[in-house]
């Protein structure tokens, strides 16, 4: 249980900290887990929530907080715009989309392959498909790889096994 005093409350001037219980030097009202205490120097920089305002270091701290807002900005506005870079003109996305995959999908194709004795690009070739898309299958990703339903109805009929989720 955290030890924290409640203290006399107003003076900044000796006492003990109530956050680590140093005795001595100048405390400062700090807010900690939304609790005002009156720390020390280090605790008021290690787990106050307050601004600080002694010269070079809020100058610091709120560019540093500007740059981070700034990345978060960048990175919210990356992750809502697609990337249609690695799709392929003339391919219809919306005709072969993935459908519901059983548990384990990628499993039951890596174990099948291999009873058929085969590796994944002599899989490929065979099915006329690309060896990336089979790994990904195998892998679990191919949601993520945006593997077509094309493939896994391939995969299904080739290997014998059962991919999609039965409704």
């Amino acid at each position: 249980m955290a030890k924290y005093s409640t203290g006399s409350g107003g003076d900044s001037a000796g006492g003990s900290c109530e956050l680590c219980g140093s005795d001595g030097g100048d405390l400062q009202t700090a807010n900690v887990a939304g609790a005002t205490l009156q720390v020390c120097d280090s605790c008021a920089r290690d787990h106050g929530e307050n601004e600080r305002t002694t010269g070079s270091d809020s100058s610091r701290d709120e560019q540093n907080r500007k740059r981070k807002a700034a990345q978060n900005a960048a990175k919210l506005q990356d992750a809502q715009q697609a990337d249609t870079s690695h799709w392929e003109d003339g391919a219809d996305y919306d005709d072969d989309q993935l459908p519901y995959l059983v548990s384990k999908y990628g499993e039951r194709v890596t174990e099948a392959r291999q009873d058929e004795g085969l590796q994944t690009s002599e899989l490929a070739e065979e099915l006329d498909l690309d060896e990336a898309d089979i790994l990904a299958v195998e892998q679990g990703r191919a949601t993520q790889a945006n593997v077509g339903g094309s493939t896994i109805k391939a995969l299904e009929q080739y290997l014998d096994i059962d991919l999609v989720e039965s409704s």
